[in-house]
């Protein structure tokens, strides 16, 4: 088993079981609530969103996170709506990055402009005085670190921003900005987001080590591969059944459901079958066992999903579960990871001796 799964729940949560967001002192649900499908471009209307916002807000839930970019600034439009009259209660997360504006080059990627005028604009649909977490939405691999670093304490300093975070991000350049900052002063990230799931584990080569280290929390995006790990894939589950508007047909026309996806999937559902619980339940538990994961992403199109999904803070995986998805999911480390775990490489550096790693 790799080395970051070493822990697991040890009692159910739920939505106002509150954590600290990396190394800060922001309190947030263990499930954020991912408005991506908010809007009837890419999911649901106004009023099953609002039915998904109202249930997560009313058990306790705190965490929203949402982008500019989503349904063409829809989601930010509904989830300001929505979030209005319960605005002191949430921590409302928003990004930058990428555009609808085609032809406008300055309207998009990392730079100060594009930063500067994606708060102003997200502050508005938002209705909102402060966006409480920003996140870098996508590198671009083209501004420089220290324009973003500064333009982000900037905006800290301004107390429209109040906490900053890198989602999609190479794991050296989040390391490089994380010191960078450190070194001059300026605010420091404090979280984390990225792809990692059951059918995805590579972000445990660099990624979750590197945000661990650096006092930076994880949070998952699509904890269930895109709906690959909700059951339906599972050996004599149905893609298709039961909804329409899901990503099934894509998934499959584009190659993503081979025969590794099936048997993680069915072991996956062995598992839930066990519990007596749903597939996804049992996918985004397994997210949560990790230490390092603060609040994985939901992405709910219907209420039925919401309410299955959210189901997941009762979950609690044995560590013989643990051991039994991780192998048929393990993805390996590579270079220089595997080689410094092999047994020649360890004895040479312990010299033959057991040394206890820092927790």
């Amino acid at each position: 088993m790799n080395q970051i799964m070493t822990q697991t729940t040890t009692q159910p949560l739920s939505l106002d079981s509150y954590r600290l967001l990396g190394r800060s002192g922001l309190r947030v649900s263990p499930l954020a609530l991912g408005t991506m499908t908010f809007g009837e471009e890419w999911g649901a209307d106004e009023q099953e969103s609002r039915r998904i916002f109202d249930s997560y807000v009313d058990q306790g839930g705190n965490f929203i996170d949402t982008a500019g970019y989503y349904a063409d600034g829809a989601s930010e439009i509904l989830t300001g709506k929505f979030a209005e009259a319960k605005r002191e209660r949430l921590v409302l997360s928003t990004k930058y990055s990428l555009t609808h504006s085609v032809g406008n080059p300055n309207a998009a990627g990392n730079s100060r402009r594009n930063m500067v005028q994606t708060v102003e604009a997200s502050l508005k649909r938002l209705k909102t005085d402060r966006i409480d977490l920003f996140f870098l939405h996508v590198w671009d691999d083209t501004t420089p670190a220290d324009e973003i670093l500064r333009a982000f304490d900037d905006l800290v300093t301004q107390g429209k921003i109040l906490y900053l975070g890198l989602s999609d991000t190479p794991a050296w350049q989040m390391a490089r900005l994380q010191t960078m900052a450190e070194l001059r002063g300026w605010s420091q990230l404090v979280a984390l987001q990225s792809e990692y799931n059951l059918v995805e584990r590579t972000a445990e080569r660099d990624l979750i080590p590197a945000a661990k280290a650096l006092g930076i929390g994880v949070m998952p995006w699509s904890p269930l591969a895109s709906g690959m790990l909700s059951g339906k894939y599972a050996t004599g589950g149905s893609a298709h059944a039961g909804e329409t508007g899901g990503r099934g047909a894509l998934l499959e026309a584009g190659g993503r459901v081979d025969a590794r996806v099936v048997a993680i999937a069915d072991a996956v559902k062995g598992v839930a079958d066990e519990m007596g619980v749903t597939s996804a339940q049992v996918a985004i538990a397994w997210t949560l066992a990790n230490p390092a994961v603060v609040s994985p992403l939901l992405g709910a199109r219907t209420m039925r999903q919401y309410a299955d999904n959210v189901a997941a803070l009762g979950v609690t995986l044995e560590p013989a579960q643990l051991k039994r998805l991780d192998a048929v999911s393990r993805t390996p480390l590579g270079f220089p990871h595997d080689f410094l775990a092999s047994p020649f490489i360890r004895h040479g550096l312990t010299g033959g001796t057991n040394i206890r790693p820092r927790a």
